[in-house]
């Protein structure tokens, strides 16, 4: 399935008008009752649809020339391993045995509705209800390996150049783009080189390291509601280290981050090891998600919801920012890792 590139003049989700999100839910079979709400999603588009006498559903347009279909396919395949698990997720409906579907050059898929809100960080039982969770997602992750989804080892995604990393590749977006204020590129430059060095000569997994995880695991992507936990959107799961999911629960100042590492770590080891030894790659795969996501705001330029969303993106005070953000952690990188005992 091919359909335009996110840098042509007509973004092709233009063409996902609300008639085509009707026309695609009913083309399998379901009655809508026509209403429908765009949810808060950037990379895909997210509607909730409401269905005659019926709860409404999640319908989920994929971003088109991002992942491959076998990759949407391990992605839905991993989520119906970890339901089938009885985990906390939300896996896409079977519709005659297929969870993705084609409807006018965009695959798409169907979800049941789930709500809640973000998870308290300083809520220590929370954590380590949390913490029990991805142990267990972490053992069913080991159960089998991707083979169409990148391996988050710092060196470059799938379908790129292989001799550049992640940090490297992104620089070079940014560099390129032209959204970069001018001022500031020397610094950015600079630093990117100089990170991507520590980061190379600190982040060095094994394979042994590398399991099915969900890659993009902040609080925005936890539903708590009524002491129960939903973890959502696969979208970026990858093969990676447990504690590419573990860190991103972390904020606050140094000592709020080991209390918390704590609480996490005490419910982790119900089912599983904690893995101590990935303590030193915090710092390296919080440099690579803060590199990579400006780059990512910028690959994404050309989409309207862009631009709306992040206003501030070309503007001094947000490279001024980034660029202050880049110094420390150039400077959390030479620091001692984050440590708790085992």
């Amino acid at each position: 399935m091919t359909s335009p590139d996110n840098t042509d003049s007509v973004h092709p989700y233009l063409s996902l008008t609300p008639d085509a999100v009707i026309n695609a839910v009913e083309s399998l079979g379901l009655l809508t009752d026509m209403r429908q709400y765009p949810l808060n999603s950037y990379e895909n588009r997210v509607y909730q649809v409401g269905i005659e006498e019926d709860t409404p559903v999640i319908v989920k347009f994929y971003r088109p020339n991002r992942w491959s279909k076998e990759a949407i396919l391990e992605e839905h395949q991993f989520l119906l391993e970890l339901a089938e698990e009885d985990l906390p997720v939300v896996a896409p409906l079977e519709f005659n045995g297929k969870t993705l579907f084609e409807y006018q050059g965009f695959f798409f898929s169907i979800s049941p509705r789930k709500s809640g809100h973000a998870p308290e960080i300083a809520n220590r039982e929370q954590l380590e209800y949390l913490g029990r969770w991805l142990a267990r997602l972490h053992q069913v992750g080991r159960d089998y390996r991707f083979q169409h989804r990148p391996i988050w080892n710092g060196q470059a995604e799938l379908g790129k150049s292989s001799d550049k990393t992640i940090i490297q590749q992104s620089c070079e977006t940014v560099l390129n783009s032209g959204l970069l204020n001018e001022d500031f590129r020397p610094a950015y430059e600079s630093l990117c080189h100089d990170l991507n060095e520590l980061v190379m000569q600190q982040y060095q997994p094994e394979m042994s390291d590398m399991l099915r995880i969900h890659g993009d695991c902040h609080v925005g992507n936890l539903l708590w509601r009524d002491e129960q936990l939903h973890m959502v959107d696969f979208d970026d799961c990858v093969q990676g280290p447990a504690m590419q999911d573990i860190w991103m629960l972390l904020s606050g100042q140094r000592e709020e981050q080991i209390q918390q590492l704590e609480s996490i770590r005490n419910g982790y080891e119900v089912f599983q090891p904690f893995p101590y030894h990935q303590l030193k790659w915090i710092e390296c795969l919080r440099t690579i998600r803060l590199i990579k996501h400006t780059a990512w705001v910028v690959e994404r330029w050309s989409d309207p919801a862009f631009p709306l969303a992040f206003p501030w993106f070309e503007g001094v005070r947000y490279w001024s920012e980034h660029v202050l953000s880049l110094r420390e952690q150039f400077a959390a990188l030479q620091q001692e890792p984050l440590f708790i005992h085992d």
